[in-house]
């Protein structure tokens, strides 16, 4: 075991700590002589240079007694988990949960009978992997029971204990595993956690829909995702997960396109360049992930056919497309078509056709059913077809045509659609 004094730093100076909304918290329950310490995401996070949203507390007071500490210091406390010993203090505006330290009793999938407990290293020892077993004090003192700071150095995910046991106890532990892997790890995942996830992998059939979604868009948008994605292709478990061929090697291109653009992770984008083909293969995404009809628009357009925004293709091409697209949308497509093209990140070429939307700015159509009608069209479904010509032709022609040559067009157009 390796204690925080000699082993491991001092993160007292972390702004998320200091600020009075935190330090309340611990003085509320420092005033009841109740201990309190900082655990998992936070203590890891700040360990590793790296922004903390969310601060959660352990304790080995029960819930009854943070309850009491929080009202004797004015805080507002709400018991959203208080059966599982977690309750909600409201320190300036913020939340913060306030958990009772446990150890686990007996576990059965997703869900473990646990019982309350003093012991920190039990506590510690319930949890999932040794990054997330990091505790600290109000004044930043890190209390290091299994030895996580040392993985935190070494940049690598190590589950606590025995791999497939933790695995048996929850099987999104796969996910979450190969997501902090590509979030926070260098180098290949660990060898005897890839292990026990290849053996475990039929577990994930259990697991709903919804949670799998969220911790593989997840996994997606972190740092090292193509690398780890090719891992898990490489032992069967990418196809396995998403019922689909992977094609590991255009997200790959995909991600190296975006740093050198300097691009945030898109993980939709990502996982349409991973495993969208055709227009089949989005729908089948968008039911096994139960995707939104916004994120599933996404893969959607990747299978439709390009609309020849490669640098061989006339800016009208580019022009058209954005018109059609608009800027988020054409984005994603010239980076998709980027990616499948093999062209190299660095691409002058292609980059000038993503940043299109920089300098023009596509032109509104100044044509609308009503000028339709006034020219004696009645209403009905040959308002759309004209106006969808009108637009057709004003499209083909670069969009250069001005309102004047536009209702010229109309008029040819109406007189056409009579004469049929």
């Amino acid at each position: 075991m390796a204690g925080a004094a000699s082993t491991s730093p001092r993160i007292g100076d972390a702004p998320w700590l200091q600020r009075p909304e935190t330090q309340a918290v611990f003085a509320a329950l420092a005033a009841q002589g109740l201990a309190a310490r900082v655990v998992g995401g936070a203590v890891r996070n700040a360990l590793l240079g790296q922004p903390v949203t969310d601060v959660d507390i352990a304790t080995p007071a029960r819930p009854d007694e943070v309850m009491a500490a929080a009202g004797q210091a004015g805080l507002k406390a709400i018991p959203t988990g208080i059966e599982h010993g977690t309750v909600t203090l409201i320190s300036g505006g913020a939340p913060y949960e306030v958990t009772t330290l446990r150890k686990d009793v007996e576990t059965h999938g997703r869900h473990a009978t646990v019982a309350f407990t003093g012991d920190w290293e039990a506590d510690a020892r319930r949890r999932d992997f040794t990054i997330n077993a990091l505790y600290c004090s109000a004044d930043g003192e890190v209390f290091d029971p299994l030895s996580g700071y040392g993985d935190i150095q070494a940049r690598r995910v190590r589950f606590i204990g025995d791999p497939a046991e933790r695995i048996r106890e929850d099987y999104l532990r796969i996910l979450r595993f190969f997501r902090l892997t590509a979030t926070f790890a260098a180098g290949p995942p660990d060898a005897a956690a890839m292990a026990a996830c290849v053996r475990g992998r039929d577990g994930l059939t259990i697991l709903s829909a919804e949670r799998v979604r969220q911790e593989v868009l997840r996994l997606l948008a972190a740092p090292h995702a193509a690398e780890i994605a090719g891992a898990m292709h490489d032992h069967g478990l990418l196809n396995f997960v998403l019922g689909a061929a992977p094609r590991p090697t255009l997200l790959a291109r995909l991600s190296a396109i975006e740093g050198a653009l300097g691009l945030e992770a898109d993980a939709m984008l990502r996982l349409a360049a991973l495993v969208v083909e055709v227009a089949e293969d989005a729908e089948r995404m968008r039911e096994r992930l139960r995707l939104s009809n916004e994120e599933a628009a996404t893969l959607l357009r990747a299978a439709a056919p390009s609309p020849g925004l490669g640098p061989s293709s006339p800016e009208s091409a580019a022009r058209a497309a954005l018109y059609r697209l608009e800027a988020p949308a054409y984005r994603q497509r010239v980076l998709l078509d980027w990616a499948r093209s093999g062209d190299p990140p660095t691409s002058n070429a292609w980059s000038r056709r993503y940043h299109v939307p920089d300098t023009w700015q596509p032109p509104r159509l100044p044509i609308a059913g009503t000028d339709v009608m006034a020219l004696g069209v009645p209403a009905g479904p040959r308002i759309g077809e004209i106006l969808r010509a009108l637009e057709t032709w004003w499209i083909d022609g670069d969009l250069a045509a001005g309102e004047d040559a536009l209702r010229s067009k109309l008029k040819e157009l109406i007189v056409e659609v009579r004469d049929t």
